[in-house]
């Protein structure tokens, strides 16, 4: 009896001891992972500056991401990708695109405090010519005016469901140049 509860006490120990290094080396990588980290990302609670909406377009990411740097807003804002970005949230189309757009949006004022909501849509979009059936693109001037109509009309929504947001409106080029619209 008593070599079976030694033996059942060093089965114990071995199987504890390796259970401490499992936890000790997952423990020890997780502490490895969070100091690699870059400066600046936390918890997932806390505060950001603001909420970006963009689309989708892989030709474009690289320049958003410079774009949101370059206004030192490098990982001080949640980023929301829908194809048409604007057009996405609003279109009829695809009700579930506005859906999501709208539990971001609250998730984001309430998790992280968001104070501003940047829209960002681009020349050239696919989207816009297939949602709203023509290529906008041939004509500039046309492409800005239904672009610019499509922001104005989130932005108003936005107002209207969380007034204290600010709302800032922007069109992208495909060379990444950006302009303001008012």
């Amino acid at each position: 009896m008593k070599k079976a509860a030694i033996k059942n006490n060093i089965q114990s120990t071995g199987l504890a001891r390796r259970k401490f290094l499992q936890v000790a080396v997952l423990g020890g990588g997780a502490t490895l992972l969070a100091s690699m980290l870059p400066a600046g990302v936390s918890n997932a609670a806390g505060n950001t500056d603001a909420l970006l909406l963009s689309c989708m377009d892989f030709r474009l990411m690289d320049d958003i991401e410079r774009y949101m740097s370059g206004r030192g807003l490098r990982n001080k804002y949640d980023h929301i990708v829908l194809a048409g970005a604007a057009l996405g949230a609003v279109t009829d189309k695809y009700p579930a695109w506005n859906r999501t757009f709208w539990d971001h949006v609250g998730l984001a004022v309430d998790l992280h405090h968001i104070h501003k909501v940047i829209v960002m849509d681009h020349r050239d979009c696919g989207a816009y010519k297939v949602i709203l059936g023509d290529d906008f693109a041939k004509d500039p001037a046309k492409e800005k005016k239904v672009h610019s109509e499509k922001l104005k009309e989130l932005a108003k929504l936005i107002k209207k469901q969380h007034p204290k947001l600010e709302v800032e409106l922007l069109l992208m080029s495909l060379d990444g140049k950006v302009e303001s619209i008012v």
